[in-house]
């Protein structure tokens, strides 16, 4: 049986998937990468890490564009730093920086409100502040940062490699600027989650020293996870926030759900509301071996792309996929992925996106605004840009 073809160029990944999963849970590109569409083809791809490689990119990627010994090897070493432990210390961080920036959006606005970009204003805003004050980055990467966050964007969305390689040295640029005064200072740097990178072990041999059993970490080693928590994050959160903001704005009684309700019910909202319109789209694999899926078989050293956006949207697993069901669908919600390269970060950005919610919706009704909405379009999803109206709560 032949394969629907994806070409996804000028739509939105919702859009781009949601009848072709209709026709058949895989489909090929034209240049014939396989592109998995299905929830349970989705779970059988990335739970077999052996059968389908995450090693492929042309940067390297710690810890999750690694496999086997050292990508298990790299996360029990990493993994802490997202751990209750941790979360904790940095939750009355993260309330106070949203408090901050809310602070400022409704800075001197009257009963009518205001309007803002809930992208750009809000969500970009508080990812840099929010990511620099868990990192213990200064203040001032604060303008560079933002325009990087841009700059990244429109390099993803032209698909052009020498654009996503300029940004990416970029953005290495800035970590590098922030480990070297670090690592001059040696002992009397400051104690953050950096320079506890800095100073970490992870369990790998080392091959400079027969017999060890662990290891620092490598400067580019270093770079690499720093480049994944922190720029991977910024553009993240920022489309998580248009998605659920415009969600929020146009169901009242949803937003009062999350401002009043507990953390746990909230952060259930959250995750459903990322679900129906997933803005982490995919995730690349490659073959190791040849590899049925689907009553189709593939050979090794195939492309293979995983469809987060359609997985989440799969009528076998949600007969009706914008049906807003927090409880029912969070054993089967696929967001932050799943199998042994499930997203690290997840702790993070959960506590992220709650603390934001609840500090908004606490000081502000969010209505919807006046200026139409743009969507994102393959190969980024969710909102491009989200007008919303801030009304100050009395």
């Amino acid at each position: 049986m032949s394969l629907p073809t994806f070409d996804p160029a000028g739509l939105e990944p919702r859009s781009a998937t949601d009848e072709l999963r209709e026709r058949s849970p895989l489909a090929r590109t034209p240049d014939g990468t396989w592109v998995v569409l299905g929830h349970a083809e989705a779970l059988a791809v990335v739970e077999d890490a052996e059968s389908f490689s995450s090693e492929v990119s042309r940067f390297l990627q710690v810890p999750n564009g690694l496999d086997g010994a050292e990508h298990a090897a790299m996360r029990a070493a990493t993994d802490p730093f997202f751990g209750p432990e941790e979360m904790a210390r940095l939750a009355p961080v993260l309330r106070e920086v949203a408090g901050g920036l809310v602070e400022e959006l409704l800075d001197g606005v009257g009963a009518a409100g205001t309007e803002i970009d809930a992208v750009a204003a809000l969500g970009a805003v508080f990812a840099v502040r929010g990511q620099t004050a868990w990192l213990g980055w200064p203040a001032v990467l604060e303008p560079e940062l933002l325009q990087w966050m841009s700059d990244n964007h429109e390099a993803s969305r032209s698909g052009e490699l020498e654009r996503t390689r300029e940004v990416a040295e970029h953005f290495d640029a800035i970590i590098r600027s922030v480990l070297a005064p670090r690592r001059a200072a040696e002992q009397d740097a400051p104690e953050d989650p950096t320079t506890a990178l800095l100073r970490l072990r992870v369990p790998l041999p080392d091959p400079e020293v027969p017999g060890s059993t662990e290891r620092a970490l490598h400067e580019e080693e270093i770079v690499s996870i720093l480049r994944n928590w922190t720029g991977g994050d910024l553009g993240s959160i920022a489309l998580c926030t248009g998605v659920l903001l415009h969600a929020l704005a146009h169901a009242p009684a949803l937003a009062d759900r999350v401002r009043d309700g507990s953390d746990e019910e909230a952060t259930a909202i959250i995750d459903e509301l990322l679900r129906i319109d997933d803005p982490f789209v995919s995730n690349r694999r490659v073959t190791t071996c040849p590899v049925s899926l689907a009553g189709h078989e593939i050979g090794a050293g195939e492309r293979v792309l995983v469809h987060w956006t359609s997985a989440n949207r799969d009528g076998r697993v949600f007969p009706d996929p914008e049906a807003l069901d927090p409880a029912g669908n969070a054993e089967r919600n696929l967001v932050y992925g799943a199998g042994p390269h499930v997203c690290p970060g997840r702790p993070l950005a959960t506590l992220e996106l709650l603390t934001l919610l609840k500090a908004l919706l606490s000081a502000a009704d969010v209505r919807p605004g006046e200026t139409p909405g743009e969507r994102e379009i393959a190969p980024v999803g969710g909102w491009a840009h989200v007008p919303v109206v801030l009304v100050p709560r009395g």
